[in-house]
C-alpha cells in the first residue's frame, strides 16, 4: 500500500463494528473481564488502548518498522529511549540538538549515570574518534535544530554496527513522508508527534519506533512501566492530524522554497539554513537519502536589533515555540529553545542573537514574504 493511503486509512486493524469512518475514542481507563482468567486483549489503558494501538500501528507501517509506542510528547519518548541504558554507558549524540534534548541528556540523564560526547555527526572522522569501549549508540537529529546539518544515515548506520552501537534518529523534522531512517540501518527512530505528524499545534505527541523484536519489547517494558503513554482523545488527533500529512508537507515544502529563495536576496540576511537550497553542503546528501527537504528554515541576519525587529514587527507569522503546524512560527533559539545552553556553546554553533529559526506553514507563499519583507523593512 502507498504512503498516502496508508496515511488516510492507516492501521489494517478493525476496532468498530458500526462501520464509523472514523476510528472511535475509547475514553476509558480500564475495561472490563468477561470473566476469570478472560480478557478482550485490553486490561488498562496505560498498557494499550485500542484508540492508541491503531495510531502506533499506522506509524509503524509509515516508518516501516515492526513496532511504534505513541508517547505524551516527543520528548516521553526520548525519555523512555535512554531507559534501555545503563549507568556507565556512553552516548555520542549531534553537537546541534534541539535544547530540550540537550537538556535532558545533560541534566537528566547524566545524573543517572549516563554520559554524552557532542560531535558534528555529519562528518563520520568525528563519530569513530569519539567511540569508547563503553559507548552503545549514537543519536543523530538529520536535518539538526536549529543549523540544519545534515548526517548522512547509511554511512553512519554502517559506522555504528561494526562497532556494535544502536543508532538512534530524530526524525521530526522530515517525518516518515520524506525520510525513513529504519530504511537506512537506524535502530530506533523518534518523533514529536506534535509537529508535522499531528500538524496543527493542538496537541503534544511523541513517538519511538523500531525494528528489532528486542528492542521493541523493552520499549514497551518501560513504555508500561513509567507511563508516558498518550491519551486516546490525543491518539485520535494524531490519527487525525496524518491523514493530511502529505498534503500539508507538500504545501510546507513549496512555501519554504520559495522564502528560502527570497531570503538569500535581502541585504539584511546574513545566510540561509535551508537543505533545499543548492548551495548547502549537504543538498546532494538529503536528495539522496530523502525524498523532499521540509520545510524549516534558519537564518542569520546583521544584527540583533534586526532580529528583534522582525520579532516585533511580523502579523501573519506567529512569534512561538514549536514547528511542523499549519500556522508559520517564528523562534529566537537563543531565548527559546536552546536558552539554557551555555552562551559560549551555544554561539560556537552559530546560534546566536542574530539567528532566527522559521517553520514554515501552507499560507500563501507570497503573504508570508510580504509579512517578513514588512518586518525586514525601515520605518
Amino acid at each position: 500500500m502507498e504512503f498516502n493511503t496508508i496515511c488516510v486509512h492507516g492501521s489494517s486493524h478493525s476496532y468498530d463494528k458500526t462501520g464509523s469512518v472514523s476510528v472511535p475514542i475509547f475514553q476509558t481507563a480500564t475495561f472490563a473481564h468477561p470473566g476469570v482468567g478472560q480478557s478482550t486483549g485490553y486490561d488498562y489503558s496505560r498498557v494499550q488502548n485500542p484508540t492508541r494501538e491503531y495510531l502506533e500501528e499506522t506509524m509503524a507501517r509509515l516508518e516501516q518498522g515492526k513496532e511504534a509506542l505513541a508517547f505524551s510528547s516527543g520528548m516521553a519518548a526520548i525519555s523512555a529511549v535512554m531507559e534501555l541504558f545503563f549507568p556507565g554507558d556512553h552516548i555520542i549524540c549531534s553537537d546541534d540538538l534541539y535544547g530540550g534534548s540537550h537538556r535532558l541528556f545533560h541534566h537528566i540523564n547524566a545524573k543517572n549515570g549516563l554520559s554524552f560526547t557532542s560531535v558534528n555527526t555529519s562528518y563520520l572522522e568525528q563519530i569513530e574518534a569519539a567511540i569508547r569501549p563503553e559507548t552503545k549508540a549514537l543519536f543523530v537529529e538529520t536535518p539538526t535544530n536549529p543549523m540544519m546539518q545534515v548526517t548522512d544515515l547509511r554511512k553512519t548506520a554502517e559506522l555504528a554496527h561494526a562497532h556494535g552501537l544502536w543508532l538512534i534518529v530524530d526524525n521530526t523534522f522530515l517525518t516518515p513522508y520524506l525520510q525513513r531512517p529504519l530504511t537506512l540501518g537506524a535502530d530506533i527512530v523518534v518523533h514529536s508527534g506534535t509537529k508535522y505528524l499531528g500538524g496543527h499545534n493542538d496537541v503534544l505527541a511523541g513517538f519511538a519506533i523500531a525494528n528489532d523484536p528486542q528492542i521493541c519489547e523493552r520499549l514497551r517494558f518501560v513504555y508500561k512501566n513509567t507511563g508516558a503513554c498518550l491519551s486516546p482523545f490525543d491518539s485520535w488527533l494524531l490519527i487525525r492530524g496524518i491523514k493530511t500529512l502529505p498534503l500539508r508537507m507538500d504545501r510546507q515544502e513549496q512555501n519554504a522554497g520559495k522564502i528560502a529563495v527570497w531570503l538569500t536576496k535581502q541585504s539584511k540576511v546574513r545566510q540561509v539554513f535551508y537543505t533545499g537550497l543548492t548551495d548547502h553542503p549537504h543538498y546532494a546528501l538529503s536528495k539522496q537519502q530523502a525524498s523532499g527537504f521540509g520545510s524549516m528554515i534558519s537564518f542569520e541576519v546583521d544584527s540583533r536589533e534586526t532580529a528583534e525587529r522582525i520579532l516585533n514587527r511580523v502579523s501573519l507569522i506567529h512569534f512561538a515555540e514549536s514547528l511542523g503546524g499549519v500556522e508559520t512560527l517564528i523562534t529566537y533559539p537563543m531565548l527559546q529553545t536552546h536558552a539554557e545552553i551555555p552562551a559560549e556553546e551555544r554561539e560556537a554553533k552559530g546560534i546566536t542573537d542574530k539567528l532566527l529559526r522559521l517553520s514554515v506553514g501552507i499560507e500563501d507563499a507570497a503573504d508570508l514574504i510580504a509579512d517578513l519583507d514588512y518586518a525586514l523593512g525601515q520605518d
